[in-house]
Protein backbone atom coordinates (compact mmCIF):
# COMPACT_ATOMS: atom_id res chain seq x y z
CA UNK A 1 0.00 0.00 0.00
CA UNK A 2 3.09 2.29 0.67
CA UNK A 3 4.46 1.68 -2.39
CA UNK A 4 0.75 2.94 -3.92
CA UNK A 5 0.34 6.12 -1.92
CA UNK A 6 3.96 6.96 -3.20
CA UNK A 7 3.63 6.22 -6.85
CA UNK A 8 0.05 8.42 -6.79
CA UNK A 9 1.83 11.23 -4.46
CA UNK A 10 4.67 11.35 -7.55
CA UNK A 11 2.31 11.31 -9.89
CA UNK A 12 0.42 14.24 -8.39
CA UNK A 13 3.46 16.35 -8.00
CA UNK A 14 4.78 16.01 -11.24
CA UNK A 15 1.87 17.02 -12.58
CA UNK A 16 1.53 20.02 -10.24
CA UNK A 17 5.19 20.59 -11.81
CA UNK A 18 3.70 20.55 -14.87
CA UNK A 19 1.15 23.51 -14.61
CA UNK A 20 3.41 25.55 -12.20
CA UNK A 21 6.38 25.69 -14.72
CA UNK A 22 5.27 25.20 -18.15
CA UNK A 23 4.92 29.20 -18.76
CA UNK A 24 1.70 28.90 -20.52
CA UNK A 25 -1.52 30.19 -19.63
CA UNK A 26 -3.21 26.80 -20.42
CA UNK A 27 -0.44 24.44 -19.43
CA UNK A 28 -0.88 20.71 -20.40
CA UNK A 29 -1.15 18.25 -17.84
CA UNK A 30 -0.33 14.38 -18.18
CA UNK A 31 -2.31 12.77 -20.95
CA UNK A 32 -1.40 9.27 -20.53
CA UNK A 33 -0.30 6.76 -18.15
CA UNK A 34 2.94 4.03 -18.76
CA UNK A 35 3.31 1.72 -15.77
CA UNK A 36 7.16 -0.16 -15.37
CA UNK A 37 7.58 -3.11 -14.19
CA UNK A 38 4.12 -4.61 -14.57
CA UNK A 39 5.11 -8.01 -15.65
CA UNK A 40 2.47 -9.58 -12.80
CA UNK A 41 -0.74 -8.43 -11.92
CA UNK A 42 -0.84 -8.06 -7.88
CA UNK A 43 -0.87 -4.86 -5.65
CA UNK A 44 0.52 -2.50 -8.36
CA UNK A 45 -3.31 -2.79 -9.59
CA UNK A 46 -4.25 -0.57 -6.68
CA UNK A 47 -1.89 1.92 -7.60
CA UNK A 48 -2.58 2.01 -10.85
CA UNK A 49 -6.67 2.67 -10.35
CA UNK A 50 -5.70 5.31 -8.10
CA UNK A 51 -3.46 7.00 -10.63
CA UNK A 52 -5.94 6.51 -13.31
CA UNK A 53 -8.89 8.12 -10.80
CA UNK A 54 -6.25 11.30 -9.63
CA UNK A 55 -5.73 12.08 -13.15
CA UNK A 56 -9.20 11.26 -14.99
CA UNK A 57 -6.06 9.82 -17.30
CA UNK A 58 -5.67 6.05 -19.22
CA UNK A 59 -2.68 3.80 -18.55
CA UNK A 60 -1.76 3.51 -22.17
CA UNK A 61 1.51 0.74 -22.13
CA UNK A 62 2.61 -1.05 -19.32
CA UNK A 63 6.15 -2.02 -18.90
CA UNK A 64 6.61 -6.05 -18.83
CA UNK A 65 10.43 -6.23 -19.00
CA UNK A 66 13.58 -4.18 -18.71
CA UNK A 67 14.02 -2.86 -22.27
CA UNK A 68 11.83 -0.87 -24.74
CA UNK A 69 10.34 -3.73 -26.39
CA UNK A 70 9.20 -5.23 -23.55
CA UNK A 71 6.27 -1.97 -23.25
CA UNK A 72 2.61 -4.02 -24.43
CA UNK A 73 -0.54 -1.64 -25.27
CA UNK A 74 -3.08 -2.01 -21.78
CA UNK A 75 -4.97 -5.08 -22.04
CA UNK A 76 -7.74 -4.18 -19.20
CA UNK A 77 -10.04 -7.35 -20.41
CA UNK A 78 -6.96 -8.96 -19.18
CA UNK A 79 -6.09 -7.71 -15.99
CA UNK A 80 -9.86 -7.40 -14.86
CA UNK A 81 -9.81 -11.62 -15.63
CA UNK A 82 -6.78 -11.93 -13.78
CA UNK A 83 -8.12 -9.90 -11.00
CA UNK A 84 -11.61 -11.95 -11.07
CA UNK A 85 -9.37 -14.95 -11.65
CA UNK A 86 -12.12 -15.54 -14.52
Amino acid sequence: ALVGNEAVDQLEKFNQALRDFSGQSKPRHIDGIILTKFDTIDDRVGAALSMTYTTGQPIIFVGTGQTYTDLRKMNVSQVIRALLRV
